[in-house]
């Protein structure tokens, strides 16, 4: 393990409060275990580390993610992303191969939203030859979280959504019954809606073969008319 993930470890479990654990864990299914360190007191403790530590180097980064993945503790997972995110307009293209470890890793909703949202929507504006390679490899995985990743990447894009593309990519998971899915087709429809209602009604309302789940989602805050 690298110094500085070993660093960063021993600080945190230094503050670890097994009686929110216990929550923590139930809250997300016992999934995985955790210090007890909520999310307000972990962004203030990895400032606190950084102030002292400074950030490590790029060029570790990949091996410090993957070193605080291996932990069991989910908030590791969540240092790791905090960093990723520290550098997440630096990284080269090849750092993709790191991200799609991480979001085929320990998965959940809880990691792979905020990996696809951000680094990974970020790395696909910045380097178009990796998203044309990287989509067409992940939409068509039996990996949901890889085909989640697809959905989601464009949940900051505003006005640059490319709309045609996120209705292709929404049809090519029609039918599914992974409630993670049609969440997250509701949630990309929902989002764009915040921009441009007109086709997302449109396109739920010619999608017969939409998901109840992807629709309820997807008309939320715009109704149907």
């Amino acid at each position: 393990m690298h110094p500085y993930s070993l660093a960063l470890k021993k600080f945190f479990a230094q503050h670890a409060n097994p009686t929110n654990a216990a929550p923590m864990k139930k809250y997300m299914r016992d999934q995985f275990e955790y210090l007890g360190i909520k999310s307000p007191q972990v962004t203030n403790l990895q400032r606190e580390f950084i102030n002292a530590q400074g950030l490590p180097p790029l060029e570790k980064l990949d091996v410090i993610a993957r070193d605080l993945w291996s932990l069991p503790e989910r908030e590791y997972q969540y240092l790791a992303m905090n960093l990723i995110g520290k550098f997440e307009k630096k990284v080269g293209g090849e750092f993709i191969t790191t991200l799609e470890y991480l979001i085929t890793t320990k998965s959940w909703w809880d990691t792979v939203d905020a990996l696809a949202s951000h680094p990974v929507g970020s790395m696909f504006k910045r380097f178009p030859d990796v998203k044309r390679k990287y989509l067409k490899k992940w939409r068509g995985s039996e990996n949901l979280w890889l085909r989640r990743t697809t959905l989601l990447f464009q949940l900051g894009y505003k006005t640059e959504t490319d709309f045609e593309l996120l209705c292709e990519l929404i049809r090519e998971n029609l039918g599914s019954d992974e409630f993670f899915i049609n969440k997250a087709i509701g949630w990309a429809l929902r989002q764009y809606a915040h921009t441009n209602a007109a086709p997302v009604r449109k396109f739920v309302k010619v999608t017969k073969e939409l998901h109840p789940l992807s629709r309820r989602e997807a008309l939320k805050n715009i109704g149907v008319s």
